[in-house]
């Protein structure tokens, strides 16, 4: 590992071998398992700004370290209700949202040394733009395909807007995207970037996908566009269903909320 001291400030930039690398990638992810298996994918920032438009561009070295953290639907049981039940719920946005700041914040305490910028799906910039667009780091991080109306041909839909949608190759839509970490100091010019897997191979499929995500994603069916090893519990799939308002009533807790994740 080469370190560079800056003069008059505080941190060290780190850049990694390949070994060094290895190591630090199997830190990382360790408290944020009960998430996801293995935690988070790295990714440079570089990848990621470099299929963005500049308005978009994360402001770190191109060879800058971060991950996307994603949750599976085993989230629910294993990380989100054990949190309910310690009362470990400040109520001061929705609670799946502090659930998942709350095991990030833990993954920060194990790594006093580093300074980590953490960006979550929801939070918005001043202008309105997303601080960062999750959807995106997945893809180039090789977690989760990024399906695009780019990714179909004779595209069907003419004037109307058309969102894309992550799937994931073993949860296919029952899988969120909850965060991207920037461990400022950290340069991993070694990271071998891997696609994500393209699961949704036919073109009637993807504009399928896209078709139900875009107009009839509350029935679910966008999830289940490959066979997945695992899907949302019905008791899951009913909490999401819960107006935001109304979902400290269904955890049994006083209160409501104006906002919510709808993952």
């Amino acid at each position: 590992m080469r370190t560079v001291h800056f003069c008059g400030a505080a941190a060290s930039l780190f850049v990694f071998s390949c070994a060094q690398l290895a190591v630090f990638l199997a830190r990382v992810p360790e408290p944020l398992k009960t998430f996801f298996p293995g935690g988070a994918s790295p990714l440079q920032v570089g990848w990621y700004n470099a299929i963005l438009q500049p308005g978009f561009h994360l402001q770190y070295h191109e060879d800058t370290l971060a991950f996307v953290v994603l949750s599976t639907p085993s989230m629910f049981e294993k990380a989100f209700k054990p949190f309910i039940s310690q009362q470990l719920l400040q109520r001061v946005r929705d609670p799946i949202d502090e659930c998942v700041s709350y095991y990030i914040s833990v993954m920060q305490k194990s790594l006093p040394e580093q300074r980590v910028d953490v960006m979550y799906d929801y939070e918005m910039l001043p202008n309105r733009r997303p601080k960062v667009l999750v959807q995106t780091a997945a893809h180039v991080a090789g977690a989760a395909y990024y399906y695009q109306r780019s990714d179909v041909q004779g595209d069907p839909w003419g004037e109307k807007k058309m969102y894309g949608v992550c799937i994931h190759p073993q949860f296919g839509g029952w899988f969120a995207i909850r965060s991207v970490l920037v461990f400022q100091d950290v340069q991993a010019p070694s990271l071998k970037q891997e696609p994500p897997a393209d699961c949704v191979h036919s073109n009637e499929k993807r504009i399928a996908l896209l078709e139900s995500f875009n107009f009839r994603w509350k029935d679910w069916e966008y999830r289940d566009i490959l066979d997945v090893q695992e899907r949302y519990s019905e008791e899951q799939k009913t909490y999401f269903a819960t107006p935001p308002s109304e979902r400290l009533k269904l955890l049994g807790l006083q209160g409501e909320l104006e906002h919510g994740s709808h993952y």
